[in-house]
């Protein structure tokens, strides 16, 4: 983990960016997907989303006590939001279109101001700064 300071448009060059947004999202995808078929299923998912917290950081849902039920209905809807066809599992350019949205509304909430925030190496925001930092020392 790392402190960054971003804001929306750090996000949003990054998801523009056709070519660093899609190789970060195949990245993710191909480490999801297990059984290496090109197709993510809930299960190969769910551990994805579920590390997210999703729920707990942006809802205010305690996952602890909240019913099991519930919970896993909740990331069922999740999945279903990335599985566009409603086959059942999701293929790369699904989920990198669900990636995009996800990306664009983090980008949307951040705004123009600068925030500071704590990142997790790896995750597709440390990339997003890494790759700004990358841009601004090539133009010094």
């Amino acid at each position: 983990m790392s402190v960054e300071i971003l804001d929306g448009s750090t996000v949003r060059s990054f998801v523009e960016d056709e070519g660093a947004f899609n190789s970060s999202v195949d990245g993710r995808f191909a480490a999801l997907d297990a059984d290496h078929d090109g197709l993510l299923t809930y299960a190969e998912m769910a551990g994805e989303l579920m590390s997210l917290r999703v729920l707990e950081k942006h809802f205010g849902v305690d996952e602890a006590a909240a019913p099991a039920d519930e919970i896993a209905a909740l990331y069922r809807g999740l999945f279903a939001r990335f599985d566009r066809d409603g086959s059942g599992k999701v293929d790369r350019d699904e989920f990198r279109a669900g990636m995009r949205e996800v990306m664009l509304a983090v980008a949307n909430g951040l705004g123009f101001l600068p925030v500071q925030m704590v990142v997790e190496e790896g995750s597709f925001l440390k990339v997003a700064v890494d790759r700004e930092l990358s841009q601004l020392a090539k133009a010094a």
